[in-house]
């Protein structure tokens, strides 16, 4: 392995994280990192301080690039727009506060409100911690205008995400599959009590397969909505228990396809959101596991 390549390799899943939490997609994270690997093969070392810097700054370069070209695309989204599951290979995100914040699909959700710019200053300074000299020549801008771009991002973000708890694995998934476990018995009024009151079901199909096409609120009817979907499912269904983006999941297949993956959010004990992903465009690559630091 050359320098250039054991240099990449060193930090590709801290580069990886960053793209991915200025995409939201796995997938395109892969072609940023792809692409800013052809690039930095052409570097001259000797020019290079700070490998982690120049890196970072390279991938977020591109990233930007890919984001500004996907928001154009995402505004014709039919229905909800969700971030693409992430399988984790390691215990970082669990082990990792800041780390597990940053990949869940509440923040995700939370980032996609952000301008392009907004969102990697962000996640530049408050996940990984780069200075704002180094955020202004990663886009462009001068410290002082990233400066600003970062007071007024933390604001936005902090007003609209909501209290984050670090989730015990265990414990998540036990209360996740005991709800589905309910869930298959058909008990209506025990499923209730396992949900929060104001639980929010959000499902991203992109109209390519039948999903609720507006997020759906309220304890009794996001009850009502998984006992249809169990009824849907039948006896050629199957659940799988897994944990993406930090936080449990079940992997949905009919007839051995790959049909979604919901991912659960709780809060205080009880289910407060389930993230659907049903656009079989952001399922092809959801069950590889990839490595994410900071």
């Amino acid at each position: 392995m050359n320098e250039h390549a054991e240099r990449f390799t060193h930090l590709r899943p801290l580069l990886f994280t960053i793209a991915y939490e200025i995409l939201g997609s796995a997938t395109e994270a892969d072609d940023v990192l792809q692409d800013a690997y052809l690039r930095w093969a052409e570097v001259d070392l000797a020019h290079v301080q700070d490998t982690k810097a120049y890196l970072a700054q390279l991938v977020t370069r591109q990233a930007l690039n890919a984001l500004r070209a996907a928001s154009r695309r995402r505004e014709d989204y039919v229905g909800p727009w969700l971030p693409e599951p992430l399988l984790v290979d390691t215990d970082d995100a669990s082990t990792d506060v800041v780390l597990a914040e940053s990949v869940s699909m509440a923040m995700l959700v939370v980032l996609e409100s952000l301008s392009p710019d907004e969102r990697a200053v962000f996640v530049l300074r408050e996940v990984f911690g780069f200075g704002h000299d180094e955020i202004a020549s990663a886009i462009g801008k001068s410290s002082a205008a990233v400066r600003q771009m970062a007071h007024r991002a933390r604001e936005h973000v902090q007003a609209r995400r909501k209290r984050f708890e670090p989730v015990d694995p265990q414990q998540s998934m036990a209360i996740t599959a005991q709800f589905f476990a309910t869930a298959s018995t058909g008990d209506l009024d025990a499923l209730i009590t396992m949900l929060a009151p104001d639980v929010v079901w959000t499902a991203d199909s992109a109209g390519k397969v039948s999903a609720a096409r507006r997020p759906v609120f309220g304890a009794d009817r996001v009850a009502r909505l998984v006992l249809g979907l169990l009824r849907v499912g039948g006896d050629d269904g199957r659940v799988e228990p897994a944990f993406y983006n930090g936080a449990p999941a079940l992997v949905l297949y009919l007839d051995d396809h790959l049909e979604g993956i919901i991912t659960v959010e709780i809060t205080d004990g009880r289910i407060s959101h389930f993230y659907a992903m049903r656009n079989p465009d952001k399922l092809g690559a959801v069950l590889v596991a990839r490595e994410i630091s900071r």
